[in-house]
This record gives structure tokens, sequence and C-alpha cells, in this order.
């Protein structure tokens, strides 16, 4: 998926707008964001024994720190983190290693964890049937 669908992806669940934060785009529910275009820093490269950029980086909010690592650990050729999130329930994702399908229930778990009581139960109430 590119920058596109993932725009498309994250402003179909309800409540959405998309801000411009240190110029890349933020999605948020109710001002919180729940996933951003997350372009590494020198000091990120650094870290990851990296000369430049490897691809579009997505970050991605969770539910907690445990959800981070099991994910980390699930797929470490996909998500990764760095010292800058250490503490902080977000995961990173390699965009074009991650199949459409995984990013899709990623997002909704990613705004479900943001988005207020109500707005959630309803929108899991409409999707019900479709296993998100």
């Amino acid at each position: 998926m590119d920058w596109e669908g993932v725009r498309r992806l994250a402003l179909s669940f309800p409540d959405t707008a998309e801000k411009v934060s240190f110029g890349s785009p933020h999605w948020r529910v109710h001002d919180k964001g729940f996933v951003w275009e997350r372009p590494l820093r020198k000091v990120d490269l650094a870290h990851l024994g990296l000369d430049g950029q490897p691809g579009p980086v997505l970050g991605v909010r969770v539910e907690d720190e445990g959800t981070k690592l099991a994910l980390i650990e699930e797929d470490p050729d996909v998500f990764f983190t760095v010292p800058h999130f250490d503490g902080w329930p977000a995961i990173l994702v390699r965009l074009d290693r991650i199949a459409d399908g995984r990013l899709v229930e990623l997002v909704a778990e990613a705004w479900l964890t943001m988005a207020p009581v109500k707005v959630a139960r309803a929108w899991l109430s409409e999707h019900a049937t479709s296993g998100l």
C-alpha cells in the first residue's frame, strides 16, 4: 500500500482527520493520533545501522508495550522500533513490507485504541461481521 492508500484507509474511520506535523501527514481521531508517516531521523538511522531511509515508514499506535514487543517478535522484517518510542505504545512499520490485509487490521486496531468509547462501540457494532 502506498501513502495515498494509507490516507484513504485512515480517513475511512469515523471522526478521523488528517493533519500535517513536521511536514508529514498524521491521522487523528478526536485529535488523538493513531497513524502517521514517520521518516527516520539521523539518530534512528544510526541506531538501526542504516545509511539512509529504508523505505516508507508508518508510525502506528498500539494498545500497550506488550503489543508492540509481540509485533516485533512476530515479524521483525515488518515491525520495529527506535529508542524515541521506548516506553510509548507505538510501533514502526515498513510500509513496503506489510501485507495490505494486515495493514488494514493494524490501522483499525490503532483507531479503536484512540477513538472515544462510544464512537468505537458504534463502529464495532456496524462491522461485527467483518472480523475486525
